[in-house]
Order: C-alpha cells, then sequence, then structure tokens
C-alpha cells in the first residue's frame, strides 16, 4: 500500500459566508466521509485543517505575509490515506465533502524519505 496526501484547497472567505447551520451540516458531511475511509482502513491520520493566516518563505529573505497572496485558493487542511493506486486516492477524493462548496482537493503520492 502507497500513502498519498489529500490536500484541500478553497476560497480564502469561505468561511465568511457559512451560517452556523451550514457549519453544522458540512462537519457532519466532513464526519461521515472521514468514518467512512477509517471503517476501511484507509485512513493513516486525520491530518488537521489550517488557518487561513499564515506566511510564505521565499529566497532572498522574502516573506509573504499570508499564504499564496497572489491567488484567491488557499490549502485549508489535508488528510493521510493509504491505497494500492493513485487510481484509488482519487476515487476517495471524488466524494471529499469540500467539491460541493467550489473547493478541491489534490492528491499527491507521499515518497517516505530514506533513512
Amino acid at each position: 500500500m502507497k500513502e498519498f496526501a489529500l490536500l484541500f484547497r478553497n476560497e480564502s472567505n469561505v468561511g465568511s459566508e457559512i451560517t452556523p447551520q451550514q457549519m453544522e451540516l458540512m462537519s457532519s458531511k466532513w464526519q461521515h466521509w472521514v468514518g467512512g475511509i477509517a471503517a476501511q482502513g484507509k485512513l493513516v491520520s486525520p491530518g488537521s485543517r489550517l488557518g487561513f493566516n499564515g506566511r510564505v518563505v521565499q529566497p532572498g529573505d522574502n516573506v509573504v505575509q499570508r499564504p499564496y497572496a497572489e491567488i484567491n485558493q488557499i490549502l485549508s487542511g489535508f488528510h493521510v490515506i493509504k491505497t494500492s493506486t493513485l487510481d484509488e486516492a482519487t476515487e476517495i477524493a471524488n466524494d471529499c465533502p469540500i467539491l460541493s462548496i467550489g473547493g478541491s482537493v489534490e492528491v499527491r503520492e507521499i515518497i517516505p524519505m530514506n533513512n
């Protein structure tokens, strides 16, 4: 089995448009989706949500005061899963609740570091 990171991206202002009721419904959808992955034994790490503030350190002592300041989408969280193939990981990502609010999921194979 290989490990894949599911990187969740959405608009940087998406949180300001969601009502508490919508947030509760979305949380329920996320719990159901992640629970299904865990029930299959494919969840390696439930990951975390990421805050909307941050910095990007670039070469030459250049620091951008928030992540991806030049675009509207930001990385908002991640999970690590294990599947046999990239296609299988993509199929799991295809059911992610973030897609219902215009977000996206980037699926990336994790390459283990050799000691």
